[in-house]
């Protein structure tokens, strides 16, 4: 919880954003990915403002099939905001001009990242997808943070 809270802190109070523009080289799940650009090396990147399922659960392959047919192999902006304990750039994304992580919650592929009683940056869009029963909200889903209390993160693959 400390992490989560310390997370949410450098997310509100970093100074300055970062901006870079590349192509996506690798998608890891529903919230996470690589962007490498021009001239650079990859950069990890966590998309900001939302939960996508853990690859071990229910809609987690789902949700990272649906990220990479989106923004895989295509050129994305990218405004890093912090960096989190994984040394993941926590960053918001657009692919020609739409925010990805929006677009992940609204086909319900993602939940809006909760914090304390604040319903997320884009409540609007899983409420959207809640009541249209789209994606993993047409299941009996469990938000990530309770399935890694329940049964801990995901075993990494090869």
């Amino acid at each position: 919880m400390r992490a989560l809270s310390c997370l949410w802190a450098l997310l509100l109070f970093s100074g300055s954003a970062q901006a870079l523009s590349g192509v996506v080289t690798r998608v890891a799940d529903g919230d996470t990915l690589w962007v490498r650009p021009v001239g650079g090396k990859p950069v990890k990147v966590r998309l900001q403002g939302i939960d996508a399922p853990e690859r071990c659960q229910a809609w987690g392959e789902r949700a990272r099939a649906a990220l990479a047919t989106r923004v895989l192999h295509r050129q994305v902006d990218v405004r890093t905001r912090a960096y989190d304990d994984y040394q993941r750039a926590i960053a918001h994304v657009e692919l020609n001009g739409e925010d990805v992580a929006a677009w992940m919650v609204r086909e319900g592929h993602a939940w809006s990242y909760r914090y304390r009683r604040s319903p997320g940056p884009y409540a609007a869009q899983e409420q959207q997808a809640r009541a249209a029963r789209r994606g993993l909200f047409a299941l009996a889903a469990v938000e990530p943070r309770v399935f890694r209390k329940t049964h801990g993160p995901c075993e990494p693959r090869p």
